[in-house]
């Protein structure tokens, strides 16, 4: 691809390989013994050497590192810097984006609306957004899965270069409307019949947040706040308007239009909207993870409806209501100019993960790459591995 058109679509889309799951049943959490003093130091001291070989391999300026595994360890760290113009070393309170993170929160919603029942996961696309492609065809459970066909906007080369072009303006430039979003997509044909297969697609969760916004009466950022932040207590998630972002803050690097990296900071995350436009924290996150994992927000019904396996094409259902599974760890992973993201959990263990770079240059997605390293020392029988080889013919998404 041209280096501007490739560069939003690398640095925009999540990067994940799926893998096959097991039916999900119910959930318990397993006792663990608290590690000795000694074992657990020698663990923590190994984990903070691979962590910065890491960072040091890939070119990562900075790192936060969350993991919490009862019986096991349970450290939090930041290396590096999250100033590179400054020095200033990345802090554990330093705000984030976390890129298709977002898509977990806003599948949350919709299942909440489910459950007070102001929709249903059978309900078209049509009946809430009108001009989608095939909207009377394809239904929320379908978008919420991958399995919408839908062409997304971020791989229409006219609005790459738009984005590229106005994002390094300022925090209020390069907004772009959920509706313009829609128009975008519209432009293109399905890529297959809806429900045929999976293809990830950011246009999916960006209808599902616009369906939020509709059956739940109010705006997306109030929904969120009111009905999951709230709940939970994350007092340092939002979903912003603009690219400003709170402080403390880890800048972001990421490649500019000229192919040079560039700090990406205060680039406005609006256009992802529902898909991927989100601000968080580390604290913040170790206890989303466990939430999503485990649905705490949801009924334990929803919760098993939300990771049943959909499969109508023999392929299996590897990617489940915007959330993923890889060898136990539940969660999603994130990737937005300046940063990439991982947030998973393993319930069964109470088990957390969460890894924050403030880059997403690297051709290995930093935070994921990350977490695959720390894994293999933590929980060396659930390896966070999105290099291994996927299963039979199973299409892989790109970033």
């Amino acid at each position: 691809m041209p280096v501007r058109r490739a560069v939003l679509a690398v640095a925009l889309a999540a990067l994940m390989v799926l893998s096959g799951v097991a039916g999900c049943g119910t959930l318990a959490a397993r006792p663990a013994a608290a590690p000795s003093p000694d074992v657990a130091t020698g663990l923590t001291a190994r984990l903070d050497a691979a962590v910065q070989q890491t960072m040091g391999e890939l070119g990562v300026p900075g790192a936060i590192v969350a993991v919490a595994v009862p019986g096991v360890i349970d450290h939090t760290r930041a290396y590096g810097v999250g100033d590179k113009a400054t020095g200033t070393p990345m802090s554990v309170d330093d705000h984030m984006r976390i890129g298709s993170v977002t898509k977990t929160f806003t599948g949350t919603a919709v299942l909440q609306l489910v459950e007070r029942g102001r929709i249903a996961l059978t309900d078209p696309i049509a009946k809430y957004v009108e001009g989608v492609p095939a909207g009377d065809d394809i239904t929320l459970r379908m978008l919420g899965d991958m399995h919408s066909g839908l062409d997304s906007f971020e791989q229409d080369p006219e609005f790459a270069t738009k984005v590229l072009d106005e994002l390094p303006k300022g925090p209020d430039a390069g907004a772009v409307t959920p509706r313009e979003l829609v128009e975008l997509t519209a432009r293109h044909p399905l890529n297959f019949a809806p429900g045929s297969r999976f293809q990830y697609s950011n246009v999916n969760l960006v209808l599902l947040g616009m369906v939020v916004e509709k059956a739940g009466g109010q705006p997306l950022a109030e929904y969120f706040q009111q009905h999951l932040f709230d709940p939970l207590r994350l007092t340092r998630t939002s979903y912003p308007s603009s690219g400003k972002l709170p402080s403390p803050y880890a800048h972001g690097y990421t490649l500019g239009p000229d192919g040079e990296e560039t700090d990406a900071s205060l680039w406005n995350p609006v256009w992802a909207g529902a898909a991927g436009a989100m601000v968080s924290t580390v604290a913040d996150l170790r206890t989303w993870a466990l939430a999503l994992a485990k649905g705490t927000l949801l009924t334990p019904q929803l919760q098993r409806v939300r990771l049943e396996q959909v499969d109508r094409t023999g392929l299996g259902a590897l990617y489940r209501f915007a959330v993923f599974e890889v060898a136990g760890w539940w969660g999603h992973n994130g990737s937005i100019p300046g940063y990439s993201t991982v947030v998973v959990a393993i319930p069964e263990r109470n088990a957390t993960l969460v890894v924050l770079a403030n880059t997403d240059i690297p051709a290995q997605h930093a935070a994921g790459r990350i977490a695959e390293v720390v894994t293999r020392l933590v929980t060396p029988d659930n390896v966070y591995d999105l290099a291994a080889p996927v299963p039979q013919a199973t299409p892989t998404p790109g970033r």
